[in-house]
């Protein structure tokens, strides 16, 4: 069903969502560090990670519990490896710190091919697609992924949450090929905690096997909903249980500890993060059916997927690409009236004028 939405100039919401982290006591580059993955994410359509669930996180886990320490300083773990960074964040903002992680990591595929960065002890990035769609758009493979901030999702077979919603993100340079980055981005529950919220409110039902009751049954009432379910049965099970042992491996904290401060001294409460970018060359064989060129062959791969019938399917990242160019056409970034207001609540909180939405054009999307 089309809505309607407000214009609002990329520096207009940028210096605002700048001024609410630094009311916060962050420092000037991590405050535009998370407003420039906030209008990323605005700019593509993604709306459940746009600085509204950004600083309402942060009130929730970051500076407004133990969860960052604004102005935190990275720290270099000694490796033996080359091609590889193992980062102690100190619980700096996730963003600046993933931007980072990532430039790293392509520093290091310039280098050796294929670059990692393992970051411990730092806060939720947010939206994992933002920083591996800009890696393919600058010609890298690119693949991230975190440990969410809380423990909402039930193991296969299980009753309690043991497990974050645990994101997976890749990023592919199909620019070329296709007209944008192909980028496979997913939570591994079956819906976010959000929208349990949002079906609430509205009386509406859950899809089946997407949540549990307090004793483990499922249940598609949101009134009675506590945890939420993987999707694919075991096989999200699977993916969301990877991020819990990589995170394990770089040092992170129990996922049903995570964010939650107090208790044992000696357990962490952080997130953990794993970045790593490929060279396209690194992984060419160079042997190309027809004289194909490694571009040529994805395009031709990807071709092949969407033929015999298939034209009408969708590639991960064209949404993310369409509503990109919907926000471009715009000349702005796309906001709802509740938006709008919820950016007055962020900006009397952070000693700002108020957006006037007479001020801005609007469009139906």
């Amino acid at each position: 069903m089309p809505e309607k939405f407000f214009v609002v100039p990329d520096s207009k919401h940028n210096a605002l969502v700048e001024a609410a982290y630094r009311s916060r006591r962050y420092l000037p580059d991590e405050a535009a560090a998370g407003a420039r993955l906030c209008a990323d994410a605005s700019r593509h359509g993604i709306r459940t990670h746009n600085a509204i669930k950004a600083l309402h996180l942060d009130h929730l886990f970051g500076s407004g519990s133990q969860g960052c320490v604004p102005g935190a300083q990275i720290e270099e773990i000694p490796s033996r490896f080359a091609a590889t960074r193992t980062w102690n964040a100190n619980r700096k903002l996730g963003q600046p710190t993933a931007y980072r992680a990532m430039d790293e990591a392509i520093a290091l595929a310039d280098r050796y091919g294929v670059g990692t960065v393992c970051v411990d002890n730092t806060f939720h990035y947010l939206w994992g697609g933002g920083y591996v769609m800009d890696a393919a758009r600058r010609g890298y493979v690119a693949y991230t992924e975190c440990t969410a901030s809380l423990a909402e999702v039930v193991p296969f077979g299980g009753r309690f949450p043991t497990l974050g919603t645990n994101p997976h993100s890749w990023g592919f340079p199909t620019t070329a090929a296709v007209g944008y980055p192909v980028v496979i981005d997913w939570a591994t529950s079956v819906v976010a905690m959000g929208r349990v919220q949002q079906l609430k409110r509205e009386g509406r039902p859950l899809p089946p096997m997407a949540a549990v009751d307090k004793d483990g049954n499922p249940t598609t009432d949101p009134n009675l909903a506590v945890s939420l379910l993987p999707f694919g049965a075991h096989k999200g099970y699977g993916l969301a249980l990877i991020n819990e042992i990589v995170g394990a491996m770089i040092g992170g904290s129990l996922p049903t500890l995570r964010s939650r401060w107090g208790g044992d001294p000696g357990e962490k409460h952080t997130c953990a993060f794993f970045f790593q970018a490929i060279h396209p060359e690194a992984i060419s064989g160079g042997a190309f059916a027809k004289g194909r060129d490694q571009a040529a062959n994805v395009k031709a791969v990807i071709g092949d997927i969407l033929g015999h019938g298939n034209e009408k399917c969708m590639l991960p990242g064209q949404v993310e690409a369409e509503w990109a160019k919907k926000t471009a056409d715009a000349g702005g970034l796309l906001f709802s009236q509740a938006e709008i207001d919820a950016f007055g609540e962020i900006a009397r909180e952070a000693g700002q004028p108020a957006w006037d939405p007479s001020g801005f054009k609007t469009v139906v999307v």
